[in-house]
């Protein structure tokens, strides 16, 4: 979130402010897994693939991206749950729509019932974000039980 002011100064739109500032959190799990999985391909799979004549991009794309899926699945596992979290203080600190408002309006009038219903909305909501990435995840994990 200290993001945001910045986004202001050079964004001018509090709404592309918000977008730049999830995207900013957001992204550095995807990123770093992403490269995590990609230097942990199998040498000997690249191996094949040259041997067999694979084009760089036949290469990447039925070899390179299968082995690294769930690292970056994981990824965006995580991204996802702080995606979440900053949607809900972005909303805060916006006002106008969005549950993170409604939680700042219902705290304003010291409504803690709404608020904690709140609470346990956006916690559901991320538990269900991450079962589903953790079965996208198992999905795209070599070895799984068909």
């Amino acid at each position: 979130m200290a993001t945001f002011p910045l986004g202001l100064g050079l964004l001018k739109d509090s709404e592309n402010t918000a977008l730049f500032v999830i995207a900013i959190t957001s992204m550095w799990p995807t990123l770093i897994n992403t490269k995590f999985g990609v230097s942990n391909v199998d040498k000997s799979y690249l191996d094949v693939a040259r041997s067999l004549g694979a084009s760089k991009w036949r290469t990447i794309q039925k070899v390179i991206l299968p082995a690294a899926a769930p690292s970056i699945v994981a990824g965006l596992r995580i991204s996802i749950g702080i995606a979440w979290l900053v949607i809900v203080a972005a909303e805060i600190l916006l006002g106008g729509t969005g549950i993170g408002y409604f939680i700042w309006n219902e705290w304003n009038n010291l409504s803690i019932t709404s608020i904690i219903t709140a609470i346990i909305v956006i916690g559901f909501v991320g538990l269900l974000f991450d079962r589903l990435f953790g079965l996208l995840q198992h999905w795209v994990s070599f070895g799984r039980q068909v």
